[in-house]
């Protein structure tokens, strides 16, 4: 899920191309790596063609071509006309949605297909066979075929690594939702399952962040301080990963 930040004024244009943390600090994502190129960027923004805070969304669940996202919204207590709002304009990139989007920006289209190729070949092979069976389809048939042929082990490496932290989101939402449900039964009624509810999400988060980093360290394509700022464990922790890590190998 990637965010576009779009600002007009009479002298100059913005266009930045961010991806959201979504819990995490994670930002080095294919699609970021894709949109850097100035060229596939402005073709980005010219087929946005509007002056809104920009969401794109690639997630699995299934959501409309367009939706917003009101800052508003997370008030819990909200009477009469918010005095601030944020609206956010959310946009499926999945293929198979926003079909006049995707024609009018190519490199997007591909990138859709290029995920739904993973997706797809990841439900019936193990996940590593999955990620170059679609890299080296859509190089032969000419899908992102320039970016792929030249990025081709870091691409490979970085899209195991969101597939799997994707999967890695679902079970961490139904782990918060257990953990905080048992806390709140011990607790007793609404207090109780607010406090619990909180202890689950920091403590699932906390343990995925350390899946997340023992995965990377097993890539070896990234230094401790790489990981420690996406995972937002502290540097002390990853080097103590790494340390066990070592011993294990040996």
């Amino acid at each position: 899920m990637a965010k576009c930040k779009r600002n007009r004024n009479r002298s100059k244009r913005n266009f930045t191309v961010k991806t959201p943390t979504t819990n995490r600090n994670y930002k080095d994502t294919i699609f970021r790596m894709l949109f850097s190129d100035r060229k596939n960027l402005l073709s980005l923004y010219n087929a946005v063609n509007q002056s809104d805070f920009i969401e794109f969304y690639n997630g699995s669940t299934a959501i409309s071509d367009r939706t917003e996202l009101r800052l508003s919204s997370a008030f819990e207590h909200l009477s009469g006309k918010p005095k601030l709002e944020l609206i956010v304009t959310v946009l499926n990139v999945n293929e198979g949605h926003n079909a006049e989007l995707m024609q009018h920006c190519s490199m997007l289209k591909e990138y859709a297909q290029y995920v739904a190729r993973v997706r797809h070949y990841a439900s019936d092979m193990p996940l590593n066979e999955a990620v170059k069976h679609a890299v080296d389809e859509c190089i032969r048939e000419g899908i992102l075929a320039e970016f792929l042929t030249q990025n081709r082990n870091e691409v490979i490496s970085m899209s195991i690594f969101e597939y799997d932290k994707e999967l890695e989101e679902k079970k961490l939402r139904k782990a918060e939702y257990e953990a905080g449900f048992s806390e709140g039964e011990k607790h007793g009624h609404e207090t109780g399952f607010s406090e619990g509810e909180k202890y689950g999400i920091e403590r699932g988060t906390f343990l995925n962040s350390i899946e997340t980093a023992k995965r990377m360290l097993k890539l070896q394509e990234f230094s401790l301080e790489k990981i420690a700022a996406i995972t937002g464990l502290p540097f002390d922790e990853v080097k103590k990963l790494h340390a066990n890590e070592a011993r294990s190998d040996s």
